[in-house]
């Protein structure tokens, strides 16, 4: 089933996407990428929540590393040429627009979670802390197509919080 998420994702950014662009999101998507590969690395074994495929190539997506390549190849520049490719002009439609991001990741995983049981959650992670996740990662996004340093600087004070929130034993990380 996820892998059908991605692929609609895809196509998706193939109707709708800025693609003329691409290289103005080309940074965004690897600092998209980037974030989620250092999540990976540090909760390598101590996750926060994990993907399973159920439904279709379950024995081709048999892993939450191959389900995870394949969101971060496509799904994350597939969701960039869409949201920052038609990003509104004015305050209030972007303020709809960023809000319809953070329902839509949102709901996605509520109902992977609740329903569809593709994403488990650990740790003392839920979904609360899923939508303030969207929140932020959408918010830094934004920010970092407009001002990539500002991003880092702002990821780095979000990642030393959620290390607070959610403190790894050093013996679990990589």
């Amino acid at each position: 089933m996820l892998f059908i998420y991605v692929l609609l994702f895809l196509l998706a950014a193939i109707k709708w996407g800025d693609w003329r662009r691409w290289r103005d999101f080309y940074p965004t998507i690897l600092f998209f990428i980037i974030g989620d590969l250092l999540k990976n690395f540090l909760l390598y074994n101590h996750w926060l929540w994990t993907y399973k495929e159920t439904i279709i190539f379950e024995n081709i997506f048999r892993n939450h590393t191959i389900i995870n390549i394949t969101v971060m190849f496509i799904g994350y520049p597939s969701t960039i040429f869409i949201y920052l490719g038609r990003f509104p002009k004015t305050s209030l439609k972007q303020g709809l627009w960023f809000s319809f991001w953070v329902f839509l990741y949102s709901i996605l995983e509520y109902i992977n979670l609740h329903y569809l049981h593709l994403i488990r959650h650990h740790n003392g992670w839920s979904m609360m802390w899923s939508v303030l996740f969207n929140i932020v990662m959408f918010l830094m996004l934004r920010i970092h197509y407009k001002n990539p340093l500002m991003a880092w600087g702002l990821s780095l004070i979000w990642i030393l919080f959620l290390l607070m929130m959610f403190p790894i034993p050093l013996e679990n990380m990589k």
